[in-house]
């Protein structure tokens, strides 16, 4: 029988279903995907419902019944240590906490970029000098990881303007994309030729395994069970709520960047916003603040962002820290702030130094050893997915559920659809992440680097799982 921990108690039960909506769309929604699929043409539309159909359902129906079933700190973490024992739990729980302080680095480097949109210097080179992007990632990380220390009640008025500044934009874009419809010609032909997927090619392939993992992410809110407000009706009403508004946005929103941007123009990184400054001058050429203030929001969203990627998975540390699988200290809660503060200044930390890997790096080997990190985080990613699937099967089969549980459709066949579906695609995509890019001279190497990699961090983590355990049979003993 796994032993539950009784130190959560001390946590604040801060948030309710607005905020639970809004952190899910600022921890899942992420518009620079918006201008990499467009780049890629009008089949990326199919490859967004393809990938909606058989990933991000499949997950949101796995995460609400098992959220509602066992609404816990530490979510995928909790489930799968009750389903599979302390060892898969931990194995679960580390990949999904060391992939998100490699995680960081990207998301706050993307913030740097569009932020230089803002004042009018997005084509100047700025964001290539370190002596800027660094001091403006380091403050917005550490501006998201001192709030959220403050309090959760504190911390998720930023997550909740994360997520607003990153919607609004997105509303945008798809208004702009309906004017440009009924007022004017595609800027990229779409019809039924070039709609098409050619799944032959390895570029396609690629493209829908980015696209599936841009819909990752609804578990997230979940590790927070125990500061959420009844938590097992709010959590599953926020993914009903903002899975559909997540799913529109990529969809409509690729639709009209490539209706507004010629595809072989698009920019992979501002692409969203060449869409809004086009579409915004084509109505008239007083709209031309349209694009910085959506630069503004982007940036606000990428903040919220970072916060929300901070906290969660500083959550899941937390119940490993009180499980004494890390260090005792990842365990404590703040006297005053009610917070797990240890594991969220600790994983700040990390993300610092793989921040100054990333930036100070730049055209050294440090750099190289980091876009291997990059690499190998694909991998580790995928790992809890393919424990969120298995343990969905799991629980369902033990028959065990409250009146109050959200079943997912169909019974036991639809469980079975619906784990199979989300697992297919989970393989498959880390099957794509191992296949080099066209470009590579050895991919034999490649393969090394990054298979190699993750298996490096699993060790790492069995290590430390292997430690813990021998001090726990000597404590006891």
């Amino acid at each position: 029988m796994i032993q539950e921990n009784t130190q959560t108690t001390q946590l604040v039960r801060a948030l309710k279903l607005r905020d639970l909506v809004l952190f899910n769309l600022v921890a899942v929604l992420g518009l620079r995907h918006l201008a990499t699929s467009a780049k890629f043409g009008p089949s990326s539309l199919i490859l967004w419902v393809i990938a909606a159909l058989l990933f991000f359902v499949p997950q949101g129906l796995v995460v609400i019944e098992l959220s509602s079933r066992f609404p816990k700190e530490g979510g995928i973490y909790f489930w799968t240590k009750r389903a599979l024992g302390e060892g898969h739990g931990f194995l679960c729980g580390w990949c999904y906490w060391i992939n998100n302080v490699l995680y960081y680095p990207n998301l706050l480097i993307s913030s740097a970029v569009i932020a230089t949109y803002i004042i009018g210097r997005g084509e100047t080179g700025l964001s290539d000098k370190w002596s800027y992007v660094l001091p403006v990632t380091l403050i917005a990380l550490w501006l998201a990881a001192i709030i959220n220390v403050v309090g959760l009640g504190t911390g998720k008025w930023l997550q909740n303007a994360g997520g607003i500044g990153t919607y609004i934009p997105g509303i945008i874009i798809i208004v702009l994309g309906l004017i440009g419809l009924v007022t004017g010609e595609p800027s990229t032909p779409i019809n039924n030729e070039t709609i098409k997927p050619d799944f032959s090619n390895l570029p396609a392939l690629n493209l829908l395994a980015s696209i599936a993992f841009a819909f990752a992410g609804l578990e997230l809110a979940s590790t927070m069970g125990d500061e959420v407000e009844n938590p097992r009706r709010n959590l599953p009403r926020s993914i009903f709520i903002s899975a559909p508004l997540i799913a529109i946005a990529y969809i409509l929103g690729t639709g009209a960047v490539l209706w507004l941007v010629p595809n072989q123009d698009i920019n992979i990184v501002s692409g969203f916003l060449q869409a809004i400054s086009n579409g915004a001058l084509r109505v008239s050429e007083h709209l031309w603040w349209l694009a910085p203030l959506c630069a503004a929001l982007y940036t606000v969203g990428n903040i919220g962002g970072v916060g929300a990627w901070l906290i969660g998975p500083a959550r899941v540390a937390f119940v490993i820290g009180l499980d004494r699988y890390f260090p005792k200290g990842f365990g404590r809660v703040h006297p005053k702030w009610r917070t797990p503060y240890v594991a969220i200044l600790v994983q700040a930390t990390l993300a610092t130094i793989f921040l100054l890997l990333s930036v100070m790096g730049r055209g050294t080997n440090v750099e190289e050893v980091y876009l291997i990190l990059l690499d190998t985080q694909i991998l580790i990613y995928f790992i809890p997915y393919i424990y969120l699937f298995i343990v969905f099967l799991i629980h369902r089969r033990s028959g065990e559920a409250d009146e109050d549980v959200v079943l997912a459709p169909g019974g036991m066949p639809g469980a079975w659809i619906i784990a199979l579906s989300g697992l297919a695609i989970t393989l498959f995509a880390m099957i794509v992440a191992t296949i080099p890019p066209a470009a590579s001279t050895t991919p034999w190497l490649f393969r090394i680097k990054v298979i190699g990699g993750a298996a490096g961090f699993v060790l790492i983590g069995g290590l430390i799982y292997w430690r813990a355990k021998i001090w726990q049979v000597s404590s006891s003993g």
